[in-house]
């Protein structure tokens, strides 16, 4: 599995966690049980640390979303920008690269002007992090 292929399976997983009051390992569960994807420690890994740190993301993405509050962001984007900045918060993905998969993500899952909206949520938290 790619790493690409990787984040999308984890994204997906955290997209629906975001529907579900399901326990992390319930929803790992019925996602083997439907095979639609695959699913490995990497996946379960990054789903997971995504999931458990999703209220400091949320918080990063409310101090960088100057037009949207949380709450009126749609859930395909904040699980696309949560994924991002765990990555860039907790794995040795270059910042570039997480934005650059976000905005991937952004292209294939949410309507054009999402994409505008997630690349520049990261951005300016981007900008923020090198300047640190």
């Amino acid at each position: 599995m790619t790493r690409s292929e990787i984040r999308e399976q984890a994204f997906i997983l955290v997209f629906e966690s975001l529907f579900r009051e399901n326990e992390i390992d319930e929803i790992i569960e019925l996602a083997k049980e439907t095979e639609e994807f695959e699913i490995n420690s990497d996946v379960i890994g990054l789903f997971k640390g995504t999931v458990e740190n999703l209220g400091g993301a949320t918080e990063t993405i409310a101090k960088y979303s100057e037009k949207r509050q949380v709450g009126r962001i749609p859930k395909v984007n904040l699980a696309v920008l949560a994924l991002a900045i765990y990555e860039i918060e907790h794995t040795d993905i270059p910042i570039n690269a997480a934005i650059s998969e976000a905005v991937n993500l952004s292209k294939k899952y949410t309507y054009e002007n999402d994409v505008s909206f997630v690349n520049g949520v990261l951005g300016a938290y981007a900008r923020d992090k090198e300047n640190v």
